[in-house]
């Protein structure tokens, strides 16, 4: 299984060579917010509101200060506006009363933040901070367990069950390579069998379109809009 693993990586590295984290930012502190603000929402919507926010509220001690009307009508677009504001609040509140305004580098102090769970603090600590870890989203679920490197549901235990497959250092681009495969190719519902460069590898082949006329419709050459 490790071999196979690690070989399916290789190909996506081949397949995604500018594999990277799709959220734009600037920081850590705007990377900690655009991964909150990610949540049932796409990258490119976010990214489409981070200027507008952060020329407004440019770190932690502005943003725990801004008025709430304003906060919910940039995260507007974003749906859930009302939740989304009252996480911003309340993140950057605790960042200046914790932690001076700086986003913590450790896993065990961004996951006491309000709104931070694992996933979240992987991404941060993978791409801000240079400290691997594996984000377990809904992409990353399906394809570790269409992949066979795992039957896990609980993203806790996906994490933990393909952390081992791997080494640590390669844990952020792995989870880069797995979520594009995921976006582009390898969809919950159609996944494109017929034009996936890991077919050969794969136990799940065949679950979606083998033709490959049929499979290349279904590629896409960017992230969700």
């Amino acid at each position: 299984m490790v071999r196979r693993a690690r070989k399916i990586d290789r190909v996506l590295a081949e397949t995604y060579p500018d594999a990277a984290c799709e959220l734009d930012f600037d920081d850590p502190f705007q990377l900690l917010v655009v991964t909150v603000l990610s949540a049932q929402t796409t990258d490119r919507r976010v990214n489409a509101v981070r200027p507008t926010l952060f020329a407004a509220y440019p770190d932690p001690k502005a943003m725990a200060a801004a008025p709430r009307e304003h906060l919910e009508q940039i995260v507007g677009p974003l749906g859930f506006f009302r939740a989304k504001t009252e996480a911003l609040l309340k993140l950057s509140a605790a960042l200046v009363e914790r932690y001076d305004g700086e986003v913590p580098p450790r896993l065990e102090d961004l996951v006491t933040l309000p709104g931070v769970g694992r996933k979240t603090a992987f991404v941060v600590l993978g791409n801000a901070f240079g400290i691997p870890g594996i984000t377990v989203d809904t992409h990353f679920g399906r394809l570790a367990r269409r992949f066979g490197w795992t039957t896990e549901t609980d993203p806790v235990k996906v994490e933990h069950a393909v952390a081992a497959l791997f080494p640590k250092k390669d844990w952020t681009m792995l989870s880069h390579r797995v979520i594009w495969h995921g976006r582009r190719r390898c969809h919950a519902k159609k996944p494109a069998c017929g034009a996936c460069p890991v077919a050969k590898l794969c136990p799940s082949y065949g679950e979606g379109p083998t033709d490959p006329i049929v499979a290349a419709a279904l590629v896409k050459t960017q992230g969700p809009a």
